[in-house]
């Protein structure tokens, strides 16, 4: 029987259980020592300090590093192309900034020039159906209109 065929209580699963499988234990064993001679015995120093104190001890000899091997001379074209891509990322970067600015400056001036249209657009229109009456300005009446220095006669 298929483990999907068996009967079993509704709501209940089928679990299976897993047992860990232990590790074998790690053993530390530390390193064998090898006691290794020196092939003289060195020799002991002793130094007297100024304050009239005694120091003693082994004398040791400077480690010298070895020589550090010639790097190849770079060539001056390999320097001024590096030097002209670092030119030319500097220049490409301001221009970067250069036309930002413009088109902000552009926006800038298109900003007050709408600006400038409704001021003066407003005052007009003020100007127009203001009801002010004939201070200083003139009635027409097109159709029996008799022109006399800045009057309209109907």
């Amino acid at each position: 029987m298929h483990p999907e065929q068996t009967p079993r209580v509704p709501g209940q699963r089928a679990v299976k259980v897993h047992q860990p499988t232990p590790f074998p234990p790690v053993v530390d064993a530390p390193a064998p020592v090898v006691p290794v001679q020196p092939g003289t015995v060195p020799t002991v120093a002793s130094i007297v300090l100024p304050d009239g104190r005694v120091v003693t001890g082994y004398a040791i000899n400077p480690m010298h590093p070895e020589p550090l091997t010639a790097k190849p001379a770079v060539s001056r074209a390999a320097v001024n192309v590096a030097l002209g891509g670092v030119g030319f990322l500097a220049v490409c970067g301001g221009l970067l900034l250069l036309t930002t600015f413009i088109a902000a400056l552009a926006a800038f001036v298109h900003q007050l020039v709408i600006l400038a249209a409704v001021i003066f657009g407003g005052w007009i229109a003020v100007q127009v159906f203001s009801a002010s009456g004939h201070r200083g300005g003139t009635t027409v009446h097109i159709r029996k209109a008799v022109i006399k220095r800045n009057h309209f006669h109907g």
